[in-house]
């Protein structure tokens, strides 16, 4: 097989040899990558005249116009305002009552004066209230007031309240009634900051053709300086919002690939140096920076490789690995470039045509989840230095999330034939990346009737389904490579015509319709398990080929009525050849290069078991005898398929040489033989589950009773040709 040469040869370069492909790796991908961050630019000058047509060598967003536009829109924004309708009522409500507040505190006053008096002695004289204690006396009724209201009144100055409380009641109620008025008559307009003044000055100047004195005037310009206020304010958070969507709302100014800039012939004025320089069109020379950061980045990547090859216990797997790994990616990466060449010259959308989740579905198949996810990780990481030139536009963050995504569920798939999982694959590799394209979409903000939108979606669906195309097409020739149980190969080693098969059914057909049985017993329950089914037809069909060395040593290849050889054999020269058969078997199959597995299979399926018969027999001439000594050398199982071989191997020949085998007794004898089995211990290293057993021993019973099982006795013909006679002449007699 393909594979083994290719494993003897990894077998002997050995870790060494892994410095020089990471070294090799790295070198290839920095050269591939390197005139993708070369920028090609000539010299433009304001005022030159263009010697031929300048076109913009990507598509990028001019920014500056952007922001322009943008400016522009949010400077169209009519502010929005909040107007407070009921915020009239609740300056009239306080000039109201602060006119009460006085009038209250000028009559208890008055009246409090007026009892003195009444009660004074002869000659005694009583002062009137001064006008600081008429003030006191309405500031003191603020004390039960609500905070609001006391702010309020606190705005108006002491020379306010030193007038108004020398009115007199007949003033004073005036003063307020013609101060609501004009307030009323103001406040139900709509008073903005830039309004204020003025409405407050229309108030004042109505005042002299209400003749009142001076000082009643001059109270009632306090009351309305404080009661007229903004009651259409400013909402700058709303404001702000409506800003920020008229912004938002502009699509950004884009410089397309292929756009003309200059024409042949034309002057290159100010606007048209403004978009070269952000080409890079204007720049003589290139940066250095993303030369190193590339060069950094694979070397990184070697890095990471090498630590995580150091989790592979066998040394040539390590090996295997890391060709693998840099084989794929290499492949990828050429892709990309291939790609980003033909780009530059045509479609804007062809980079997303790239299948993302192939190498890391690949990996994550063929090694594991972890080789996946870095593979996912590092062909974004090398599409950035790939499709460089397409910095500050806005397909280039598409790109790399669409890599990276699609990457990434890539190895959300299970670790085994993508034709054995069709539905899951095509969510994880086809419908959930096509949707996250979606996604991107809307978030630009594209239009739907726009072609580079469809372009991106079309884009994403091709890459989706080529990358499954591919995986599902290129997965069986992957195998020949990197494993020695692929499909076709199994498929070539289950053909009756191989040597191996019809050599055994030559001499030993007994053997041969045996590993037939099993063969079939073992790959139904494995299948309903969920293991290897193939692998484990395969493996019983060879298991027992070590069997073709002394064919007739064993019962099944003696002819009818022939006496058993070993009854003419010690007991220790029976085990011997009996033992053989495993060891013969396996270095036959080694011979012919089989896969690891079935050879496993072939050491491991009578695992350790005792050979019973021999034991007691030896047992009988020598009490001494140990069942360590007649045990196979096994090892035991140490996979689920080799369990399941182990199990179905004793029982088909075990009920094979049942009399009269029921469905009672085949269940019974199946059940105790498992249970036999897990109590020695022999299934312990299988990584079988109890609940796994149970699923096998239903399965090998089902098989052994359809096919061992006692059918019941028909009559006979004679009897059943009377039978129907009868039945005739009746109906005719009716």
């Amino acid at each position: 097989m393909l594979n083994r040469p290719i494993n003897n040869l990894l077998k002997k370069l050995g870790s060494k040899f892994i410095p020089i492909i990471l070294g090799v790796f790295s070198l290839v991908l920095v050269l591939t990558m390197l005139s993708s961050v070369i920028q090609k630019s000539v010299d433009y000058k304001e005022g030159q005249v263009a010697t031929e047509s300048i076109r913009a060598n990507k598509t990028i967003e001019n920014k500056a116009e952007t922001t322009q536009k943008r400016q522009l829109a949010a400077e169209a924004v009519t502010p929005e305002y909040t107007y407070q309708a009921d915020l009239a009522q609740t300056q009239h409500d306080r000039i109201s009552q602060l006119i009460t507040l006085i009038q209250k505190a000028n009559n208890d006053l008055d009246k409090n004066y007026q009892t003195k008096v009444s009660q004074a002695k002869d000659g005694e004289k009583v002062p009137q209230p001064t006008v600081d204690e008429r003030v006191a006396a309405v500031k003191k009724n603020f004390e039960g007031l609500d905070q609001d209201a006391v702010t309020f009144y606190q705005q108006l100055p002491e020379d306010f309240y030193q007038a108004a409380v020398q009115l007199n009641a007949t003033e004073l109620t005036k003063v307020g009634t013609e101060s609501l008025k004009l307030l009323d008559e103001q406040m139900v307009k709509r008073i903005r900051q830039s309004d204020l003044a003025e409405y407050k000055q229309q108030a004042v100047d109505k005042i002299q053709g209400l003749g009142l004195s001076e000082e009643s005037n001059q109270v009632m310009r306090y009351l309305l300086e404080v009661g007229i206020v903004i009651n259409d304010s400013l909402n700058q958070k709303r404001t702000d919002e409506l800003k920020e969507q008229a912004s938002d709302s502009v699509q950004p100014i884009m410089i397309y690939q292929g756009e003309v800039i200059v024409r042949e012939g034309s002057q290159i004025d100010a606007n048209a140096i403004n978009k070269l320089k952000l080409l890079g069109l204007t720049s003589s020379s290139t940066s250095i920076f993303p030369m190193i950061a590339m060069i950094l980045a694979a070397v990184l990547q070697g890095v990471l490789l090498w630590f995580y090859s150091r989790q592979f216990e066998v040394e040539f797997q390590r090996v295997r690995f890391i060709l693998f790994y840099s084989a794929t990616m290499t492949i990828g990466v050429f892709i990309m470039k291939i790609m980003q060449a033909f780009q530059g010259t045509s479609s804007n959308n062809l980079a997303l045509f790239f299948p993302a989740a192939f190498m890391p579905l690949i990996l994550t198949v063929f090694v594991n989840r972890r080789a996946g996810a870095l593979s996912a990780v590092f062909q974004t990481v090398f599409a950035l230095f790939i499709y460089y030139k397409a910095i500050g536009t806005n397909m280039l963050p598409v790109i790399l999330m669409t890599y990276l995504f699609s990457g990434t569920l890539a190895i959300m798939v299970k670790q085994k034939r993508l034709s054995d999982q069709v539905k899951q694959a095509m969510l994880w590799i086809v419908a959930f990346p096509i949707a996250w394209s979606f996604i991107l979409s809307i978030y630009q903000g594209m239009s739907f009737t726009d072609s580079q939108t469809w372009g991106l979606l079309l884009g994403a669906f091709a890459a989706s389904i080529l990358s499954f195309i591919m995986g599902m097409g290129l997965q069986p020739y992957i195998e020949i490579l990197v494993t020695d149980s692929g499909v076709i190969t199994l498929n070539e080693l289950s053909n009756p015509n191989h040597p191996l098969l019809k050599e055994l059914l030559e001499k030993a057909p007994g053997t041969y319709h045996h590993s037939m049985m099993v063969a079939n017993l073992s790959a139904n329950a494995v299948a309903e398990i969920g293991g290897r089914s193939l692998l484990t037809r395969v493996a019983c069909y060879y298991h027992d080929i070590g069997k073709i060395r002394h064919a007739n040593f064993f019962v099944e290849n003696l002819p009818t009525g022939a006496e058993n050889p070993h009854n003419f054999l010690l007991p220790e020269d029976s085990k011997q050849i009996i033992f053989g058969h495993v060891i013969e078997g396996a270095k036959i199959l080694k011979e012919y290069k089989m896969p690891q597995m079935v050879i496993d299979i072939c050491y491991q399926h009578h695992g350790t078991t005792l050979m019973k018969f021999f034991y007691f027999k030896a047992k009988e001439r020598n009490p001494e005898t140990t069942e360590a000594e007649f045990r196979y050398p096994g090892p035991k199982p140490q996979t689920r398929e080799a369990g399941v071989v182990n199990i179905a191997d004793s029982c088909e020949a075990a009920v094979r040489a049942m009399d009269h085998p029921s469905i009672d007794k085949i269940t019974e004898f199946v059940h105790n033989l498992i249970e036999e089995r897990i109590n020695d211990g022999q299934l312990d290293d299988s990584g079988l589950t109890l609940k796994e057993i149970r699923i096998v021993e239903k399965s090998l019973i089902s098989g052994l009773s359809s096919t061992f099982h006692s059918r019941i006795k028909y009559p006979r013909m004679q009897s059943e040709a009377e039978k129907m006679k009868e039945e005739q002449e009746k109906k005719g007699e009716e």
